[in-house]
């Protein structure tokens, strides 16, 4: 995998859960079995959030060899969605969370270790090989 296409997946992924949050509130809480949030702000936020974060990576996908692709990959991988997935689980021990909010500490936590993995595995690279690596 290369960095481009870890951005392209980690967009997708956070432009659709972002989407969710902002028009597909209630399927959501029916998926996950949990009332709406109170107030709807909290979700809106949320989703905003994502949407920007998604946008964001179109940084590493246009330029995946720069210092600016390559720090938001570090920002937006291993740092927020790792701290994502351990706040999840720790969500689910400590407050009991439902086991069915453990499928974002999955997802986000496989994108976290795939991001480091990828660019651990092209740090040492050059620009050139980078970009042709699968």
């Amino acid at each position: 995998m290369t960095p481009r296409a870890i951005a392209a997946v980690s967009g997708i992924y956070d432009a659709l859960v972002g989407a969710a949050m902002l028009a597909g509130r209630p399927l959501l809480a029916a998926i996950f079995g949990v009332p709406l949030p109170q107030p709807p702000i909290f979700a809106d936020l949320n989703g905003v959030f994502l949407l920007a974060v998604a946008l964001g990576y179109w940084i590493p996908y246009r330029d995946p060899d720069s210092a600016g692709g390559r720090a938001y990959l570090w920002a937006m991988g291993p740092f927020l969605k790792g701290l994502g997935a351990l706040t999840f689980v720790a969500d689910h021990l400590v407050r009991h969370s439902p086991r069915s909010f453990l499928l974002f500490a999955v997802s986000d936590g496989t994108l976290a270790v795939l991001t480091l993995w990828v660019l651990i595995s092209t740090s040492g690279a050059s620009p050139a090989s980078r970009s042709t690596s699968v």
